[in-house]
């Protein structure tokens, strides 16, 4: 049984795994690990990549995810299948170094902490790897507010690199969100004041090849993450979203509707036509690009069908919305309630026609 399992998540790393797989072999010379590769159906061949690798090499193998997305669940699944004690999770686009391994294993085998974090902003590490000035700010600011919600003292709460007993993070499975990219901020949180926690510090290298999956969306994902740990259960948190895009949505519609009547046009048919449509590309465009993250629609042939459908479902929700808060209001005479009503019967349908039809599985 291997010693250490080294979890990588990947989308689009093709050209950066086998690379990445000779620097973890030459780093963990003298110690007994396996890589799992975990894919997230990557449309550049990674996952047959990593298939060619383990024919080669016995250490290494790969889960092909097909329908689901997103680092932490990926993760999840990487730890929940293998039998080695001890998991380092990192990133396989050669910004974590995996020469970092063995000191940090170390770490754990004499005792001296459970939890060991790769630090950028330790003493001695580096984060120019990041690729912008706005990210590094970004990133520490962010780490900030992590330590504040988990109440650990790390320098980099939100790194994405880091070794741990398998069996604490398999206990946690169960109550981890799986959501968004910073699975560590999730198990900190969860296990509030029960680890003992170590840094070591790291050089953030630059990325090998290919481009970097964080984008602006990232920051978004990062609240979405908290408010999954602390509100989850009482709203799921892709709905949150969903409605808080309505929201903004509603914005949208009273602006463009302001700017055409009475100024551009006399007809308030038409201006509110114009309204509805423009509000509903930026519903879905928001949605694509932050709700369904995970989920994007990429292409143009999808991007186009997704639009059709969500303006198609949305078309439909605006009916029940109107016939069921005019049925309440002649019933009870209160316009409030009704129309209140008709919002959230109006979200709840446009929401589960979306999941199911513009961001479902085969939607792409």
């Amino acid at each position: 049984m291997p010693e250490i399992a080294v979890i990588l998540p990947t989308l689009n790393e093709r050209e950066n795994l086998a690379p990445m797989i000779a620097r973890i072999e030459a780093a963990l010379a003298g110690i007994d690990w396996e890589a799992i590769v975990v894919d997230d159906d990557s449309p550049d061949g990674t996952a047959d990549e990593a298939r060619m690798l383990a024919r080669t090499n016995r250490r290494v193998s790969v889960i092909h995810r097909v329908g689901r997305r997103g680092l932490a669940s990926a993760v999840i699944e990487g730890v929940c299948a293998t039998a080695a004690p001890v998991i380092a999770v990192m990133d396989a686009d050669h910004q974590h170094d995996p020469a970092l391994i063995p000191q940090m294993l170390e770490k754990l085998r004499v005792g001296e902490a459970d939890l060991v974090v790769a630090s950028r902003f330790a003493e001695g590490g580096s984060a120019q790897g990041l690729s912008s000035a706005n990210r590094e700010r970004g990133s520490r600011i962010a780490n900030r507010l992590a330590r504040m919600l988990t109440g650990v003292e790390l320098t980099d709460p939100m790194s994405g690199y880091f070794v741990i007993g398998t069996e604490r993070v398999r206990a946690l499975a169960p109550r981890l969100s799986g959501i968004g990219f910073k699975i560590l901020l999730d198990i900190l949180s969860l296990s509030r004041g029960q680890l003992r926690v170590a840094e070591v510090p790291m050089q953030f290298g630059q990325r090998l090849a290919g481009e970097s999956k964080l984008d602006r969306a990232v920051a978004f994902e990062f609240l979405a993450g908290l408010y999954e740990r602390y509100f989850g259960r009482i709203i799921p948190t892709r709905f949150a979203m969903f409605a808080t895009v309505g929201g903004a949505g509603v914005l949208v519609h009273l602006a463009v509707l302001s700017m055409l009547y009475p100024g551009m046009t006399a007809t308030f048919w038409k201006a509110q036509a114009i309204a509805t449509f423009s509000a509903m590309s930026f519903n879905f465009w928001l949605n694509n690009w932050l709700t369904y993250r995970d989920k994007r629609l990429r292409t143009l042939p999808a991007f186009v069908r997704g639009w059709a459908l969500f303006c198609a479902a949305c078309s439909v929700g605006a009916l029940a919305n109107v016939g069921l808060a005019s049925l309440i209001e002649a019933l009870v005479g209160h316009w409030l309630l009704a129309a209140i009503a008709g919002i959230v019967v109006g979200s709840v349908w446009n929401y589960a026609l979306s999941n199911r039809f513009v961001w479902g599985r085969g939607s792409r």
